[in-house]
């Protein structure tokens, strides 16, 4: 997870006025279709923000269920300030089909990898994944129902809540991923939006969710659970 540093507008290098929104695009020619490089802001976040916003305003157009999530959710909740990687957005597995039909519609090509969880694709350069599940949780109709609309730049969009955000971070850690560092500072950032008692109900079972949260209380970041009588 990644975090910005200065505010949007600064961040902003030449080139970002060539880049046109999701709603001017539809079968673009190839030198300005939004999966290329194009002449792209030099600096990665606001790529990133680009990317997020092109697809975020064509899956909105379209009606699509959907929430926005990972780091630039985590961005859009005021966590963070330098984005490094790509943009994700959930959406139900059953609406896939129909959100990757927009999006090629939308001049985007749209891939599906082995992995049966999930969608990817380009645009502005940066990679973009739809996802169907998070950390092994599916995503349902009642998790897009708690995203909250929030800004992303200039674009209102839906962005996974605070809760759910955590939910799925600490729910990736594992024997094989547990990164801890990437996660401490959105946890930080975003503790007093969060229902901690929610994340632990959620994936504090498992050994390394319950060590991370072990983390944040020793670390004053949440509350300790009390002992249960």
């Amino acid at each position: 997870m990644t975090q910005h540093s200065d505010g949007p507008a600064s961040a902003r290098r030449a080139g970002t006025g060539d880049l046109r929104l999701a709603t001017a695009v539809r079968n673009p020619v190839p030198s300005e279709a939004p999966g290329t490089q194009g002449d792209l802001p030099r600096d990665r976040t606001q790529a990133i923000l680009e990317a997020t916003k092109q697809v975020g305003t064509l899956l909105k157009g379209n009606e699509h269920r959907f929430a926005l999530a990972g780091s630039v959710a985590a961005y859009a909740h005021g966590a963070g300030t330098n984005l490094q990687h790509d943009a994700d957005f959930c959406v139900r597995a059953e609406d896939a089909d129909t959100v990757a039909a927009t999006l090629r519609e939308g001049g985007l090509e749209v891939r599906t990898p082995p992995e049966d969880w999930l969608l990817k694709t380009e645009c502005f350069g940066q990679s973009v994944d739809i996802i169907f599940r998070l950390a092994h949780r599916p995503v349902t109709t009642e998790m897009l129902e708690r995203a909250e609309e929030m800004p992303v730049e200039s674009v209102l969009m839906p962005v996974l809540s605070a809760t759910d955000l955590l939910a799925s971070l600490v729910s990736a850690f594992s024997e094989h991923y547990c990164d801890f560092g990437a996660v401490l500072p959105v946890a930080r950032a975003l503790r007093e939006k969060v229902d901690w008692e929610f994340v632990r109900r959620e994936c504090g079972a498992e050994p390394m969710p319950a060590a991370f949260l072990f983390l944040l209380e020793r670390l004053n970041v949440i509350e300790p659970r009390e002992e249960q009588s």
